[in-house]
């Protein structure tokens, strides 16, 4: 869960890029912000030729097929379907065979004192997220664009309920990730941010004690909302929507007591099962503590072996947890 507090220039960035192709300009001020990179390639030349369009793409798969390199098998490491891959791409490619709608993306935040290893964050934009480039509409962030309207009493008192979640972790997380959204602008998917209403932050406030709980909710449906609202674009058709956040939100299987906080099984239901959990977690970020001792994989996962491999598990149907190699 991130601070719900975003600059405004962020907020523009990540806001005015998340808006539907031909949906306007920006607000003014957005401009400079949202001008990251290209913009997706048009399909005007492949309406106006669709013939020659597809001999020209069917040539170019046959061609990439042809010299794509092989790599080595990946190596059973244990139990859960567990698989060492020489690189994290290869993983990551391992996760995308069923072609899934929704690649629901969680990771284990970075938190204080851990800035000089790179995060999961960090690795999922600079190693992962290009292998999804012409394949993946849509990226939402689990960020929060404050609603201007909104009173500032309501978004302190939230701001406040919240730094029991946040206060660990990392100053650099929320930058991460609107590097994230950026960098997905640049290979032509859209970023887009939580937008809460005053009277779900009003909510927030009267949940007095259960605030966090109230929050977990919150962010659960507006991605839920959010990602079926953009599966149903007829521009994203056959292409794939990321959710990316914290790993407590996107289990398609969630723990007793916890089912209100994911909105995994929404949205494997809207989508007929092409629904994908993929946990990222930094190796050196693992500890032996209860939270941790609790996840599926971890009585099965040896940090001794394999350093320098990416570990892959599948702990359920759809569902993965990829560790990334020992850091250099």
């Amino acid at each position: 869960m991130r601070t719900p507090r975003t600059s405004l220039v962020a907020a523009a960035l990540l806001a005015a890029c998340g808006a539907p192709a031909g949906g306007g300009a920006p607000a003014a001020g957005a401009a400079s912000a949202v001008a990251v990179g290209p913009s997706a390639p048009s399909a005007a030349p492949q309406a106006a030729a669709p013939a020659a369009s597809a001999t020209a793409a069917a040539a170019a798969t046959a061609a990439t097929a042809a010299t794509a390199p092989a790599f080595p098998a990946p190596a059973p490491c244990g139990a859960l379907g567990c698989l060492a891959f020489d690189a994290p791409a290869q993983a990551f490619a391992h996760v995308l065979q069923g072609s899934p709608r929704v690649l629901a993306v969680g990771e284990a935040h970075a938190q204080q004192g851990a800035e000089g290893v790179p995060s999961a964050t960090r690795r999922f934009t600079e190693l992962l997220l290009p292998a999804l480039a012409g394949r993946a509409s849509d990226l939402i962030v689990e960020l929060w664009a404050v609603d201007p309207r909104c009173k500032k009493e309501q978004v302190a008192r939230v701001e406040e309920e919240q730094k029991a979640v946040t206060q660990t972790q990392s100053a650099g997380n929320q930058g991460e990730f609107l590097a994230l959204g950026s960098e997905a602008k640049r290979l032509g998917i859209r970023p887009h941010l939580l937008a809460p209403s005053c009277q779900e932050y009003d909510a927030i406030v009267r949940a007095g004690p259960d605030a966090v709980t109230a929050m977990l909710e919150m962010i659960a449906r507006l991605t839920a909302a959010k990602a079926k609202a953009l599966l149903g674009r007829e521009d994203a058709a056959g292409k794939m929507v990321i959710a990316y956040g914290g790993a407590l939100h996107n289990d398609v299987a969630p723990r007793p007591g916890r089912e209100r906080w994911s909105f995994g099984p929404e949205l494997s239901a809207a989508t007929g099962g092409k629904y994908v959990e993929l946990d990222l977690i930094v190796r050196e970020f693992i500890k032996d503590s209860e939270s941790w001792r609790a996840l599926p994989w971890y009585p099965h996962f040896d940090r001794e072996a394999h350093p320098d491999k990416a570990v892959l598990f599948n702990t359920a149907p759809g569902a993965y947890v990829l560790i990334f190699p020992r850091s250099s």
